[in-house]
């Protein structure tokens, strides 16, 4: 009897879990940033934690400026939590880049190209343990399409880490292959594009994605900057 109650309440702690992470999701599909954050930290899963980096780098992008840098450093904390959990997370190894990407862009010249080297790390690994994450390879194409952005400084971060502009059409049109009609792919490549001043090709790009539906709060915000690049374009 004692086993078949334990073997109960475990059941009933995994009902539970698989409840509270959707509803973490659902918070944060709606825009509730900060409430998802929460949500999810208090899990205290890989999965959840994993969650919560994601929420917070979203969330950085709706505050003040002053305020960014320790929202991303909070989100870098949150993934590397869920890495400790669980080192086969590929969305953890994922979520620590793309807060290291953010974090970056507020820290000195030197600290921002260690940042570049680790954001590599984590984007491989992340695509290693999970080849079909369309989300990897535009963050790789975004990393490239940075660094190798023309310029000295441009020159510098290609020599420190071996980035370059070749690496960016393949690892998006990867991206969107795997994921045809999700319209940040192509919003985010036309974000690079526009870095190597390729506006035609970037407006194309818009053009498909303006075009796609939105269901989520941050799908109708990216869908709407997205029209406001369109029309300076044009």
């Amino acid at each position: 009897m004692r086993m078949t109650a334990l073997s109960a309440v475990l059941a009933l702690s995994v009902t539970a879990a698989a409840q509270s992470q959707p509803a973490a999701q659902a918070l944060l599909d709606q825009g509730k940033w900060q409430e998802a954050a929460s949500a999810g930290a208090a899990l205290n899963t890989s999965a959840g934690l994993t969650l919560a980096a994601e929420a917070t780098t979203a969330g950085a992008s709706l505050v003040p400026d002053n305020q960014k840098k320790a929202l991303f450093q909070k989100a870098q904390d949150y993934a590397s939590a869920a890495i400790a959990k669980d080192r086969s997370n590929a969305d953890a190894y994922f979520e620590l880049a793309r807060a290291q990407g953010r974090l970056a862009q507020f820290v000195g010249v030197f600290q921002s190209l260690g940042l570049a080297k680790d954001v590599k790390a984590n984007l491989d690994k992340a695509l290693e343990l999970n080849p079909k994450m369309a989300g990897g390879y535009v963050a790789l194409g975004l990393w490239n399409a940075t660094l190798d952005s023309g310029g000295l400084k441009g020159a510098i971060a290609v020599q420190a880490t071996g980035a370059s502009r070749s690496n960016v059409a393949p690892n998006f049109e990867k991206a969107i292959s795997l994921e045809p009609n999700t319209p940040i792919h192509r919003i985010e490549y036309a974000n690079a594009l526009l870095l190597q001043g390729k506006k035609a090709e970037a407006a194309a790009q818009l053009d498909k994605a303006v075009a796609m539906p939105a269901v989520t709060f941050w799908e109708k915000r990216d869908l709407e900057q997205a029209k406001a690049t369109l029309a300076k374009l044009r």
